[in-house]
């Protein structure tokens, strides 16, 4: 493993303990309205763009609930969103050694770009990023790598000489698609035969990361 020139972050599972809030607002909203919402339907969900959720959930509940579904889970996750989602363990070790060595660094997120900023502002990791690239910044999402290519882009390095980091297997794809070297960190969905297969390392947590950066970074130049 070679040093990386910029290192990218996914946010929602990766950084912020984010989708297990969103998946209880929605199972929470889902049955108070009677609907079925089992948690394998929910797992299915991570990493999936706004559009994506939305056609997902109507598929389930029907085209002329979703809105009314939707609109009740995100006013119960803004809530939890003001207050600051809670980080990840690991994040902010690992952000402050990237940022000691300056190291590069930018999110990738399928969030849309106001909420996107909003719950990095409130969880006080904005700071960390010189860019952050959004849904709302391109024409398609993951797990497409528009918007790892573009948070490449937006750094100025190659994006083969990326570091991309990732919890779902979603946004694993998108970020090799993009050409970028791709470390896992599992949280909800455990990788399958498929994914293992796809060939980037999964690691046990951020911490882990770390451990695996902090001797490349303190190699002389």
């Amino acid at each position: 493993m070679a040093l990386p020139q910029a290192v990218v972050f996914d946010m929602d599972g990766l950084m912020l303990d984010s989708e297990r809030a969103l998946l209880g607002c929605l199972a929470q909203a889902g049955g108070e309205a009677g609907h079925d919402l089992p948690e394998d339907f929910l797992l299915s969900l991570i990493g999936s763009s706004d559009a994506m959720t939305r056609q997902a959930i109507a598929g389930r509940v029907g085209a002329s609930a979703v809105d009314a579904l939707l609109h009740d889970s995100y006013a119960r996750y803004d809530d939890i969103v003001a207050t600051g989602v809670p980080h990840r363990p690991g994040i902010i070790d690992l952000l402050d050694t990237l940022a000691a060595h300056g190291i590069p660094r930018a999110v990738a997120t399928s969030t849309r770009r106001p909420l996107a900023l909003r719950k990095l502002e409130t969880a006080g990791l904005l700071r960390y990023f010189e860019h952050v690239a959004t849904s709302s910044d391109v024409a398609y999402p993951k797990p497409a790598p528009d918007i790892y290519l573009l948070a490449a882009r937006k750094l100025g390095v190659d994006p083969a000489q990326c570091l991309a980091l990732e919890d779902s297997p979603t946004g694993v794809r998108a970020a090799l698609a993009a050409g970028m070297h791709v470390i896992q960190i599992p949280d909800l969905l455990v990788p399958d035969e498929g994914v293992r297969a796809l060939g980037h390392r999964i690691a046990g947590s951020l911490h882990e990361v770390r451990g695996l950066l902090q001797p490349l970074l303190t190699l002389p130049a």
